[in-house]
Formats: C-alpha cells, sequence, structure tokens
C-alpha cells in the first residue's frame, strides 16, 4: 500500500536486545553501540509504530501491552533477515551434522530451530540422536557427534554453553495421586536419567518412601503409563502434556525440585555447518528462555 512506513529491521534488533539484555546499557554493549544511540533506536521505532513499547523506571524495565504484542513479531522479522543473510554469504555450504539431545527436548523446542535451519541451508544432512544424556555424553566422547544437547545439574560441571534453564515439576494423571502413607510410585526413564536421579534424591531428603512402578526409554511410554495413573513423574514444566496435571508440592507432601540446565556441547574442531548449526541453536534457546 502507497505510504504504509516500513520498518527498519536495526530499530527491531535494538528493540528485542533491550529486552533479552534487559536494560539499554547492557543492550549497548552487546550490539557495540552507544547506550543514546540504542535509545534513539527504540524511540524511533515507537514513533513508527504509534505506540509506547516500554514502561522505562528508574530501577526496571518492562515491556507494555504493545511492546509484548509485537516482540514476538520481531523476532521472527531478525531471524527471517539472518537467514537471507545466511543463504546470501554461504549458499553452497553442504555437508553433513551429527547432533544429540534428550527426547523430550527434541520434541519440543528443537525442530523449530533445525526446520529454520534446513531451511537457509538445504544441502546440509542433519543426523540428529535422541538418548538419555550420559549415553550422548558417551557417544560424542566417542567421536560420534558434533555437537549435543545434554542435561546439567546447575552446580554441576561447567561443562559446554548453558542455553536454557528448566524448572521441573511433579506431574500426575489427577491431583491426589501422591496422597497416601504407601511408598510412591514413579513413572520415569532407566538409569542414567538425570529427572529419575532428581526425584529420588528429594525423595529420600524428606524420608518419604517411593518405588519404581514403571521404567521405560521412551517418552511417550512414560506419558502413557502417567495417563494410565501408575505413578507420578518429574518432567520440566514446559514440557508437561495438557492432558496431566502439575502437582502442588506443600499439599500433596512432595519436596521442592531445583532446576535443571541444559547445556550445549562441541567437538574440539567443527565444520561450517556444525558451526552454524551451533550458533542457530544458542541464539534462537536464548531468546527462547
Amino acid at each position: 500500500m502507497p505510504g504504509t512506513p516500513t520498518i527498519d529491521s536495526e530499530l527491531l534488533r535494538a528493540f528485542v536486545t533491550v529486552v533479552d539484555t534487559g536494560g539499554f546499557s547492557a543492550a549497548a554493549q552487546r550490539l557495540l553501540r552507544g547506550q543514546s544511540a540504542i535509545s534513539l533506536q527504540v524511540k524511533r521505532l515507537e514513533e513508527r509504530l504509534g505506540a509506547r513499547l516500554l514502561d522505562r523506571g528508574p530501577r526496571h524495565l518492562s515491556l507494555t501491552g504493545e511492546g509484548e504484542a509485537i516482540l514476538e513479531s520481531a523476532r521472527r522479522i531478525l531471524a527471517l533477515n539472518e537467514e537471507l543473510a545466511a543463504r546470501a554469504r554461504e549458499p553452497e555450504m553442504a555437508g553433513m551434522v551429527r547432533l544429540g539431545a534428550p527426547e523430550d527436548f527434541a520434541t519440543t523446542r528443537l525442530p523449530a530451530i533445525l526446520a529454520s535451519f534446513t531451511r537457509t541451508f538445504p544441502r546440509v544432512a542433519l543426523e540428529v540422536t535422541c538418548e538419555l544424556t550420559l549415553e550422548l555424553l558417551d557417544r560424542f566422547h566417542g567421536g560420534g557427534l558434533d555437537l549435543a544437547l545434554i542435561k546439567r545439574e546447575p552446580s554441576g560441571p561447567d561443562q559446554g554453553t548453558r542455553v536454557w534453564r528448566e524448572p521441573l515439576v511433579w506431574v500426575a494423571a489427577h491431583h491426589d495421586a501422591a496422597v497416601g502413607d504407601e511408598p510412591l510410585p514413579l513413572i520415569c526413564s532407566p538409569r542414567p536419567c538425570l529427572h529419575r536421579k532428581r526425584a529420588t534424591s528429594a525423595l529420600d531428603a524428606i524420608g518419604r518412601p517411593w518405588r519404581i512402578a514403571y521404567s521405560c526409554q521412551s517418552l511417550s511410554g512414560n506419558h502413557a503409563a502417567l495417563r494410565a495413573g501408575l505413578g507420578i513423574a518429574v518432567l520440566p514444566l514446559d514440557m508437561v502434556p495438557h492432558d496431566l496435571v502439575i502437582l502442588n508440592e506443600g499439599d500433596n507432601g512432595l519436596p521442592n525440585l531445583a532446576d535443571t540446565e541444559m547445556a550445549l556441547i562441541a567437538a574440539a574442531t567443527l565444520s561450517a555447518p556444525a558451526q552454524r548449526l551451533r550458533e542457530y541453536i544458542v541464539r534462537d534457546l536464548e531468546h527462547g528462555r
């Protein structure tokens, strides 16, 4: 439509970076610009859109309703812009990248990232392996993976780049699943499994008896056992199926569960396609946190 204003992607980038970093000073450092320049870019974006996007206070910064509404659109525009720029820079990039990831993560957040990557680099073949974290580590250290997403304890070894933090919750088919004096029936993956270890260690810490009621390597198998009411499980909050319930820890006598982390580890030497995939994963998961 004639007269329709266009939005400079650099204005969107300034706005998104301010939101992601929590302030104008941090955004300026990340974008290697002056703080006044970042502030001016956000102001110009607000003028172009005819809406205030950020509430600025002396000690806080928050999104307005209008800011919330355009944030995801701004992210999509920047991602598409980066895809086009990458295609122009490296149109003939080809090869194979071997990526490992836990099943729960590989079936939720990862597919969209991989789809974006393959649209940009259609000649790069991806080989994705889904296993438990310790099995992924064995495969990675054996030279079988270029990149691997692994679950780790926040207080554990500093291995890889942290890309995601996972709040853990107790999940069951109904709200009274943890009521009673009998040993708590647990549904989990076989050893070694970080969520299994987190559940049993937390219960042991408060002296609550438990038993393994159902153990399955497959995430879908454990979900089926939960739906059948065979017990309760520990799952990441963002990955709880809509037809299962989250148990309130205090009301059910269940212990609190500390967060776990997802980290990305990379081989010492990466091909150009593997390096690009690493950048995609880190960028997209940082935006989703």
